[in-house]
């Protein structure tokens, strides 16, 4: 079998959708031989949002200062093989279809998740390769995390937390906040994202519990936009640096994580982290395939956020372009705040085109994004495809900017059909 026919099989040895566990975990990688713990030194990096993009510019500083990495992230966008670099290629085809049908056939028909048996899979291939550094991207909270099994990370980091997933992490900031603080561990430092007030009380609390250093934002260091440039300053001193590559205020927050945590590591690469690091459908202008094409005069912008916070940080990195008038094409899960989602962005936006994802059983049909953007006073109308949605706003602002926006599963199609 091929790692996709693989991978459908691995969706179905778990009965429920979710549950979240260690037990399936630990087991299975304990029948491995506990991969795990032959890791190279693990950077692990949890958060509602900047996750990617803080571990896409931890990656760019250290490969910039001769070191190899391995990267595990999730979702991936078009391919699986995005989840898994191994000393900082993408995993090979055959590399993972070895190790996927080893998980399978060690987890012998035992219930387990399709996130838990992948990153069982992972983990093993990463254990193969050498590499100086492992970057672990959290899926989903942190305390029961699948990523939550390695005892003695080098580094942690909590990138900025808000309301997301509340179904699985409780309804409030303070509840999410502590199922993320649980990769906090013993005597490893853990830097932390600027985060409100009701968020850092309970990192602080945990951190005293199990006795972990914490770097915090806006104490320990700070980052900031100045005169069109970043600056970033801690003990060891001040940095004038350009604006990262990653477009919005949030990546300079993002980037004052990444540069603290190489600092930390002994690498001197805080400019080559902010400029080299590439992480698509996070505000990615695209340039070429036939939505381009479709649009020759339009401005087409890709962003798989989808939170309320999302929603405020792509907001603010709108009003950094230049003057045109914005068409939102917006597609999302039913397990998101929509209206949440939109509110920020609502003053901003001409007309709203609402689009189920395809393939999706869980999205919001294109009527109830509708009915979510015109709640929140937008022009809004449905579309039966991106494609359509790109058309109708052509026919009407040939040189609009065009946002499609509002999922990473949506994100992943598009760029996947647009070559």
């Amino acid at each position: 079998m091929n790692s996709d026919q693989l991978l459908e099989k691995m969706g179905h040895l778990h009965p429920k959708v979710m549950d979240l566990s260690l037990g399936r975990m630990q087991r299975l990688l304990e029948a491995l031989g506990n991969p795990e713990r032959r890791l190279p030194p693990v950077i692990h990096i949890a958060g509602t949002n900047g996750k990617g993009s803080t571990q896409a510019m931890i990656r760019a500083g250290l490969e910039a200062a001769g070191h190899t990495v391995h990267a595990y992230t999730s979702p991936h966008l078009a391919r699986f093989h995005e989840r898994i670099r191994l000393a900082g290629e993408l995993i090979s085809e055959e590399d993972l279809v070895a190790v996927l049908s080893e998980a399978m056939e060690v987890n012998a028909g035992e219930p387990i998740t399709y996130f838990e048996i992948t990153t069982c899979a992972a983990m093993l291939a990463m254990s193969r390769v050498d590499a100086d550094y492992t970057l672990l991207e959290v899926g989903l909270g942190g305390r029961l995390d699948t990523t939550n099994v390695v005892d003695a990370p080098r580094l942690t980091i909590i990138t900025p937390i808000s309301l997301d997933h509340q179904n699985f992490l409780g309804d409030t900031l303070p509840e999410i906040a502590g199922e993320k603080a649980g990769i906090l561990k013993r005597g490893v430092p853990c830097i932390v994202g600027p985060q409100p007030d009701e968020v850092r009380d309970v990192i602080e609390a945990e951190a005293e519990a199990v006795g972990a250093r914490l770097l915090i934002a806006g104490q320990d260091w700070h980052s900031f936009e100045e005169r069109g440039g970043m600056v970033y300053q801690d003990e060891m001193g001040l940095l004038d640096l350009p604006l990262p590559a990653l477009i919005g205020a949030h990546q300079v927050e993002n980037a004052g994580a990444a540069i603290c945590a190489l600092r930390i590591l002994g690498a001197d690469t805080a400019e080559a982290a902010l400029l080299k690091a590439e992480w698509p459908a996070r505000m990615q202008n695209l340039r070429y395939g036939p939505l381009i094409k479709a649009a020759p005069q339009a401005e087409l912008w890709l962003d798989g956020g989808h939170n309320p916070a999302a929603g405020k940080a792509l907001a603010e990195a709108l009003t950094r372009l230049p003057d045109r008038p914005l068409y939102m094409v917006c597609g999302m899960l039913n397990t998101k705040d929509i209206g949440g989602y939109l509110a920020p962005l609502a003053a901003s936006a001409v007309k709203l085109t609402g689009v189920s994802i395809p393939g999706e059983t869980a999205t919001l049909s294109a009527y109830e994004i509708c009915a979510a953007a015109r709640a929140n006073g937008m022009v809004a109308d449905t579309a039966e495809s991106v494609a359509e949605a790109v058309a109708r706003v052509v026919a009407e602002a040939p040189t609009a900017r065009i946002l499609l926006c509002g999922s990473l599963y949506l994100a992943g199609q598009i760029l996947q059909e647009n070559g």
